[in-house]
């Protein structure tokens, strides 16, 4: 950016956190620039759509989400797509967003702007967020104040400026986007190479040269000719140990983090008031969150704690397995789609993966020292791509922040904008 020319001339604009501005463009308060009009909630709300109703704008569907609500309202107000609209209320308050074809509720404002280049209006609604934001008030759910909105300071350029400005930053930005959008497929792609790695290691070990033979279960496959197979109730017990009082540690078995101290989880789900008799668990334990085990909810405790009384807790009958690579191998795909398979309920929300269906499970596995090696050379690997992605999203991070600067330094003037661009 400090390779793009400034306009001749600036002038202060008596607004400490506009500066100074070009010396022709004008600062006006955002009421004289554009109408707010808040929604209303809608009177009736319903989930079949039977009669091409329109659909309601709930923040899940304004961020890109599936349609999921219809409004039962004939007086309601249909919003086009790629209108401005304002998070009124909550905790998102300040921020804009474009619209989707629906009707909005009372939480969200339609902001109309007057003789203001369209593209332009929404680059400068995206630069007086930060403002916005800081000026909500309200101490429990945050809320834009009408007042604070329509006397905010703004800056107006020439309309032909304005349009100027509008088609550089789409062309820049498409282009930053672009770039952002390869880096997340790089990371992706890095993601699918470890759990490629992972899933290799753990099923067929290291030696890409070893001799294979037929496990005898089908959804295994072959496996190195010197590994065992045995069902899981020759490996495992089950434990059925409960807590007293209730006064360990929390913890949660999820697809996602495996097993975690529930207060390293940003949750907001039910937290009961009493976890005495909840079931105990040891450091090295498997545990199967029965009702996701169709989604790899599972893992190995690090730690002693208590877990919800419908989880499932197994222990070593004696120790043939690595921690970390028992959890690996059963969170490895063949092994999910056998959960899935085998698992029980009226549909995929309501899947049961029982003891005795774990219990009747085949494991195919190597000696505990191979286990050992394979989750040495796992691990190494695990940090050199770990180290990639982290290096990816830095990359990510700071173009988002360069986007964002370039949009901040064209729509207030700090770089001049002309139609050649």
């Amino acid at each position: 950016m400090n390779k793009l020319p400034k306009y001749p001339a600036y002038k202060p604009s008596e607004v400490e956190w506009l500066g100074d501005i070009p010396e022709h463009w004008e600062v006006k308060r955002f009421k004289f620039i554009a109408d707010t009009q808040k929604g209303k909630l809608p009177q009736k709300i319903v989930t079949l759509n039977d009669s091409n109703l329109p659909p309601y704008m709930s923040m899940e569907y304004l961020r890109g989400g599936e349609e999921n609500q219809w409004v039962l309202d004939k007086n309601a107000k249909i919003i086009e797509k790629e209108e401005i609209l304002l998070l009124w209320d909550g905790s998102n308050a300040g921020e804009f967003i474009k619209s989707r074809n629906g009707v909005i509720s009372s939480t969200v404002a339609q902001i109309s702007f007057k003789n203001i280049e369209k593209y332009f209006a929404w680059y400068y609604s995206k630069f007086l967020e930060t403002e916005l934001k800081q000026k909500t008030i309200g101490m429990g759910i945050p809320h834009v104040s009408g007042n604070i909105l329509n006397n905010l300071l703004t800056l107006i350029p020439p309309l032909s400026e304005q349009t100027a400005i509008a088609t550089f930053l789409d062309r820049k930005t498409a282009q930053i986007d672009q770039a952002i959008g390869i880096k997340e497929k790089q990371i992706e792609l890095l993601k699918e190479r470890r759990q490629i790695l992972i899933h290799r290691a753990v099923t067929r070990g290291l030696n890409p040269n070893v001799i294979l033979k037929e496990s005898g279960v089908e959804w295994i496959g072959e496996i190195p000719e010197h590994w065992d197979v045995k069902r899981a109730k020759y490996l495992f017990d089950e434990i059925n140990d409960r807590s007293v009082n209730g006064e360990e540690e929390l913890l949660s078995v999820s697809h996602l983090t495996g097993v975690t101290p529930r207060s390293e989880k940003n949750v907001s789900m039910f937290l009961a008031e009493d976890y005495s008799n909840s079931k105990l668990c040891q450091k090295d334990d498997l545990i199967f969150n029965i009702m996701w085990a169709w989604m790899g909810a599972l893992g190995v405790s690090d730690r002693t704690g208590i877990v919800s009384p419908s989880y499932a807790i197994f222990r070593q009958k004696k120790r043939i397995f690595n921690s970390w690579y028992i959890e690996s191998l059963l969170g490895s795909i063949n092994y999910i789609a056998h959960y899935n398979r085998v698992s029980t309920g009226l549909h995929s929300s309501r899947l049961r993966f029982y003891s005795t269906m774990f219990f009747e499970m085949a494991i195919g596995f190597p000696p505990i020292e191979e286990q050992d090696e394979i989750v040495s050379y796992l691990k190494h690997t695990d940090v050199k791509i770990a180290t990639a992605i982290s290096l990816k999203e830095q990359e990510i991070e700071k173009l988002k922040e360069y986007k964002a600067s370039l949009i901040d330094a064209a729509v207030t003037g700090k770089i001049m904008v002309v139609k050649c661009t």
